[in-house]
């Protein structure tokens, strides 16, 4: 005699029978948006974990890092550390941030002229995207704002940058740069810059200008957020201007 649920002797479906397949139709349905955290997981590990229910590693992923920002930003060692965590999985889920970052370099066009702080966001956020270092990057661009390259400076620790004013001319005048913008994130997550910061800008500021070439701005990263000190008007003082509504560089 066959038990409830287990006609003719065949075992009854389960309920996670199809979760994959419905998983995947409602992404390409509907995208992203409203799914949870664990459930996106869910659908990166189906291409790195080809068989089995991967719903407790995504949930244990989520409660161990705080959220998919947290997962995404993990160590490649920290996330192998998670108990179902295999080395497809770590590299996965370090490629698709490293992924997103190039396509977002790469779809950023700026073949005319850089005149606004949100323009340098767009141009610049890929570039600190998922970064568990400080990095710095100098801007630079041609006496009409038109840009001319993007050049890495320095990394440093996670919690400190050293800029060297000699690398900071050096990369300027090898682009032949007529106006720059320095950047720099701060892993900590807190938008705001030090009084090193600042004096550290002055300092190049009168640098560069000395080889006839204009620091327009100096902005920070940290949190999926961009700081301007020219729009916070540190720069006022000396130039008279910022981004925008006071008239563009």
């Amino acid at each position: 005699m066959s038990m409830d649920g287990d006609k003719g002797g065949k075992k009854a479906p389960s309920i996670h029978t199809g979760h994959r397949k419905r998983t995947k139709i409602e992404f390409v349905e509907r995208g992203l948006e409203g799914m949870p955290d664990h459930k996106i997981l869910e659908l990166v590990l189906f291409y790195s974990i080809p068989q089995g229910d991967v719903n407790p590693l995504a949930h244990r992923l989520v409660d161990h890092f705080g959220s998919l920002f947290g997962v995404f930003h993990a160590t490649y060692d920290q996330l192998i550390a998670v108990p179902g965590v295999g080395d497809n999985t770590a590299t996965l889920l370090q490629l698709i941030p490293a992924v997103a970052a190039q396509y977002m370099r790469q779809s950023a066009s700026f073949d005319d002229q850089i005149v606004s702080s949100w323009q340098l966001q767009e141009l610049l956020q890929p570039y600190f995207l998922a970064q568990r270092d400080e990095l710095a990057y100098l801007v630079c661009m041609d006496n009409k704002n038109k840009l001319l390259a993007v050049r890495k400076l320095e990394s440093g620790s996670v919690d400190a940058v050293h800029i060297t004013t000699r690398k900071v001319l050096e990369t300027a005048l090898a682009c032949n740069t007529s106006k720059a913008v320095l950047a720099h994130n701060h892993v900590s997550g807190v938008a705001m810059w030090s009084q090193s910061d600042v004096d550290t800008t002055l300092r190049l500021k009168g640098l560069l200008a000395a080889a006839g070439i204009e620091l327009i701005d100096h902005v920070i990263f940290a949190g999926g957020e961009m700081l301007s000190m020219a729009d916070s008007g540190v720069f006022e003082e000396k130039t008279g201007r910022r981004w925008g509504g006071k008239g563009t560089f």
